[in-house]
């Protein structure tokens, strides 16, 4: 016997859907939501495999990324940015380190703080991956003219400005990480 479930637990199953308080979502292929998470998973896959067939991972991208933007993060203020946990961050500059890419150096007023610094062999990798971003972009948006294409960032960033104030955000950006981020 379930006496523990609510009296209205099998109300999707029971009631027919017109009947419903609110309605299941049924054309996924036009749900806002659904279109925004499949759209940036699917990026993401793509992007995962370009970085793979250079040997490394879409999250090494993104620290390189984030360092030329951002020289002198520390491993913790790229963990926040990267929502990531900061031992994650620190396996990844250990595996760019050996590569020669990165760069620890002491903060000069905390000695516990790692100030990460890009080298030199990091600034030719960044330039393929502003060239797979590229190729990325291109593909993405073929069949769109350029119109389209404004309309759509300046919509996508309205989203994010709305949701980086939001009170109840869980993640909230000071104003200088919500530029940055529209950059990304």
């Amino acid at each position: 016997m379930q006496q523990w479930l609510a009296p209205y637990h099998n109300v999707a199953y029971d009631q027919p859907l017109s009947e419903r308080a609110i309605p299941a979502v049924h054309d996924f292929q036009r749900d806002l939501m659904f279109l925004l998470h499949d759209v940036a998973r699917l990026i993401r896959v793509d992007a995962d495999k370009r970085a793979r067939a250079h040997g490394m991972t879409r999250a090494q991208w993104g620290i390189l990324i984030w360092l030329e933007r951002r020289p002198g993060l520390s491993q913790k203020e790229l963990s926040e940015i990267l929502e990531v946990e900061p031992i994650t961050v620190a396996r990844l500059i250990d595996r760019l380190e050996a590569r020669g890419m990165v760069e620890r150096r002491p903060d000069p007023k905390d000695r516990r703080i790692w100030r990460l610094h890009l080298c030199p062999p990091a600034y030719p990798v960044l330039r393929e991956i502003d060239r797979q971003r590229e190729l990325m972009r291109t593909h993405v948006t073929d069949g769109l003219d350029a119109k389209t294409i404004d309309t759509m960032t300046e919509a996508l960033l309205t989203m994010k400005m709305t949701l980086t104030q939001y009170p109840y955000s869980p993640r909230r950006f000071a104003p200088a990480e919500v530029q940055a981020r529209e950059v990304a």
